[in-house]
């Protein structure tokens, strides 16, 4: 896997204060991505142990609120599986921060057998995350008065509490 960009010290993708991951690689290609460079997937650096390593070490002071993971497309299958063992990282060694993650596809997407995102890492890989932007970004449906979303097709999902209760539960701001 590769990356684009990091940015340490972030307040617009997620709740607090966070350390972003724009991950390389998107196939959705949505009309007037903010970000069409990461569609491809050798775009940026690579993915390393040492690239962790800095991530797991920009996440460990207590203002860092959590981890949040954009694209390109996390939840493209080669990426899911980069992902997977570095977000067990971050739960084994900082339980208490929070991961957010984007996706263009949708819950029911990376939940139906087939679907291209879904693959043998996708349920792991989700029941590791906190906060799940789910849906493309549709520029007619843009609204810059949405709290971390584009688009107004897009939900801002409680994944804990969705998995538990078998409906999609939307996050609620604390």
């Amino acid at each position: 896997m590769y990356y684009g960009e990091i940015k340490n010290c972030d307040i617009a993708n997620g709740e607090g204060v966070r350390v972003t991951l724009f991950v390389s690689g998107c196939t959705n290609r949505c009309k007037n991505c903010f970000q069409p460079q990461t569609w491809a997937f050798d775009y940026g650096q690579p993915f390393t142990a040492e690239t962790e390593e800095a991530l797991l070490q920009m996440l460990a002071p207590a203002y860092i609120n959590g981890l949040t993971l954009l694209g390109g497309e996390p939840f493209e299958p080669e990426n899911q599986r980069a992902l997977l063992p570095f977000l067990r990282r971050v739960r084994e060694r900082l339980p208490n921060k929070t991961i957010w993650a984007f996706t263009g596809f949708t819950w029911e997407q990376l939940h139906t057998d087939g679907s291209h995102p879904r693959c043998e890492v996708t349920d792991e890989l989700l029941s590791l995350v906190d906060v799940l932007v789910d849906g493309r970004f549709v520029e007619e449906l843009h609204d810059i008065s949405l709290r971390f979303r584009g688009s107004s097709n897009q939900r801002i999902i409680d994944v804990p509490r969705t998995l538990s209760s078998g409906g999609i539960t939307l996050w609620e701001d604390q």
